[in-house]
């Protein structure tokens, strides 16, 4: 069976979501950077190990980086998710996991990389936002893309009302795109990331979620 680890920093409702799904893999473990992260307890209840690399306590993010990889690799994890994982890391880690190290960014990528995306999507009067599942790489939020899942923007909606629809989605695509890279099914072609075989029509009820291009 094949091993992922999460990485996460905060209350870990993503991480809950992949523990939730029943996924065909072991979570070998959940990482955290700080140890107030509300996710390693669910985690923890859950029977998952958990660790904590405390980037606090490394002087530069290259040292932070070589230990959080340490812990990683003690448990040979085929894939490392980033599941509200609020660092960002060197060339040197992503290119150790590359095409092993996938991302939930709250935004539909390629618009608005980075933070504050809801307030941002909200300022510049974007009539539809939403999430990116993607694989990592060295420029920030710019992988291939994995799924993306849409919602409308509201004429009344609060930056917390937005990033509230958004999670929701963020806990459907992420399983999602975890389930297909263990099941082997997705395939990087330069930028872009093949789904392999039919998408089953229950996978993405309505037209919420835009997957990969099929073969």
């Amino acid at each position: 069976m094949k091993r992922i680890v999460i990485l996460i920093s905060g209350r870990g409702s993503n991480m809950q979501a992949l523990i939730e799904a029943d996924l065909p893999c072991r979570i070998a473990a959940v990482i955290a950077n700080d140890a107030g992260a509300g996710g390693l307890a669910i985690a923890a209840a859950a029977g998952i190990t958990t660790l904590v690399v405390d980037h606090r306590r490394h002087a530069a993010r290259e040292d932070f980086d070589h230990a959080l990889a340490e812990a990683i690799d003690a448990f040979t994890p085929d894939l490392v998710v980033l599941a509200g994982f609020m660092r960002i890391l060197t060339p040197w880690f992503v290119q150790r996991y590359a095409q092993r190290l996938i991302n939930v960014h709250p935004s539909l990528l390629p618009a608005f990389p980075g933070v504050h995306t809801h307030r941002r999507a909200l300022a510049e009067g974007v009539r539809v936002h939403g999430c990116t599942v993607h694989f990592v790489t060295t420029e920030l939020d710019h992988g291939p893309i994995i799924v993306q899942a849409a919602v409308p923007v509201m004429s009344d909606d609060s930056e917390e009302s937005l990033a509230a629809r958004v999670l929701r989605q963020e806990h459907r695509i992420l399983p999602l795109a975890v389930r297909w890279f263990i099941e082997g099914r997705l395939e990087v072609r330069g930028q872009h990331v093949v789904l392999q075989g039919t998408l089953p029509s229950t996978a993405c009820p309505g037209h919420a979620i835009v997957s990969p291009e099929e073969t």
